[in-house]
């Protein structure tokens, strides 16, 4: 089982406390990184809180909800070493993991169901990287965020 860092703004706050609650149940283990009230934050702070979780290996994966999942997602990402992936189907959820190794997940609480974004994350904390072919693409990526280039990754066709 997983330790999951999980976080919200107010607007995914309900989402967030079901998810640990089904999360929980399936044996992972839950860090609750907020928001812990209705009452109105920004979504930047929860971004950062659990990418930087995944990143420093405090959490092995990540999870992030606001009310569309689009803010919040974008902030993650804006971490280096963090792959963030906005995910509504079971297709995006799948590959995300299975081709870009993404080590968090987010979601918009205004539109998917509790029930359809358990089902997501299950199906994204059980499905495996699956290196090969997609390592090159995560390689590029990394070079491009430690120094804004491809350059030496990129071959001609």
């Amino acid at each position: 089982m997983k330790t999951i860092a999980i976080g919200s703004d107010h607007i995914g706050l309900a989402l967030k406390t079901f998810l640990i609650e089904k999360l929980e149940k399936q044996g992972h283990n839950l860090l609750d990184l907020g928001a812990v009230s209705q009452e109105r934050t920004d979504y930047p702070i929860y971004a950062e809180k659990v990418a930087y979780a995944v990143k420093q290996n405090v959490a092995d994966v990540g999870i992030l909800i606001c009310g569309t999942g689009v803010g919040i997602s974008i902030a993650a990402n804006k971490i280096s070493g963090i792959r963030c992936a906005l995910c509504s189907d079971e297709l995006t959820a799948l590959m995300c993991r299975e081709h870009n190794n993404c080590n968090i997940i987010a979601f918009g609480a205004n539109i998917i169901s509790s029930e359809k974004a358990i089902s997501l994350a299950t199906l994204w904390l059980n499905t495996p990287y699956d290196g090969g072919r997609h390592q090159k693409r995560l390689d590029m990526m990394e070079m491009l965020e430690k120094t804004g280039s491809y350059c030496g990754l990129v071959t001609e066709r």
